[in-house]
């Protein structure tokens, strides 16, 4: 039985598409509504979590933000899966570049994701359960990333609880070949695991914390227009 709204999405029942992108800034989901889609409706708007639904090439998709680190989208996708029945979550985030191959503003999808968080312990497994995108979802981003003009790497990332660290642990973990370092994927892979739903990950570089290069919060906000275009893209084979 579906129980809406929840304590942080005040839409109603219909009002999310099956198929949402997930930005980690409000903003940028606000900016991705209002340059991307056509017939826009504000379906959220509780705590400033900004939520949108609208047309893209006719087809129905809704872009929400997640907040920053686990804890939030671990949260909002767990809602939008079990209340709202989002089939498909595809976070399109920034992450910071931790293999030496991977440059400002490319494109990284993470076919996996490993982390130091706590999050899997709910599950009271007798082991470490290993986050992965879903296969259809990973297969088709790629496709529609070949029309774009980017770079675009496919493997694993490191999603951290912590933003300033007090060690440095991002050389051990590029010495594993993780490509980046985010702090959302690897709960939501787990919730959609749990939940039998579909999620991906892609993010674009917006730090290089081992050579001290980032961008600006202006062009993280607005810069990321290919990621937002091949997710979207992603989005159209989904209904």
């Amino acid at each position: 039985m579906l129980n809406l709204p929840t304590p942080h999405i005040s839409a109603q029942k219909g009002e999310i598409a099956k198929t949402v992108l997930m930005p980690g800034d409000p903003l940028r989901a606000r900016y991705i509504a209002q340059n991307f889609l056509t017939e826009v409706k504000c379906i959220n708007e509780v705590r400033g979590m900004l939520g949108y639904t609208g047309k893209y090439r006719q087809n129905t998709v809704s872009v929400m933000g997640s907040g920053m680190g686990m804890a939030s989208i671990g949260i909002y996708s767990y809602e939008l899966f079990k209340f709202y029945e989002v089939e498909n979550i595809i976070r399109i985030g920034s992450a910071g570049a931790v293999s030496e191959k991977v440059n400002l503003r490319d494109i990284v999808m993470a076919m996996g994701a490993c982390t130091d968080s706590n999050y899997c312990m709910q599950y009271k497994l007798n082991g470490n359960f290993a986050p992965i995108a879903d296969f259809h979802l990973l297969e088709r981003a790629v496709q529609c990333s070949k029309s774009f003009d980017v770079n675009t790497f496919v493997g694993n990332v490191y999603s951290t609880d912590v933003f300033y660290s007090e060690s440095d642990v991002l050389h051990k973990w590029q010495e594993m070949g993780i490509l980046a370092v985010e702090m959302e994927s690897a709960a939501l892979y787990m919730n959609a695991a749990k939940l039998k739903k579909n999620a991906l990950c892609m993010v674009t570089i917006s730090d290089c914390p081992m050579q001290g290069l980032s961008l600006s919060s202006e062009e993280r906000e607005k810069g990321f227009n290919q990621m937002v275009e091949i997710a979207l893209n992603t989005s159209i084979s989904l209904n």
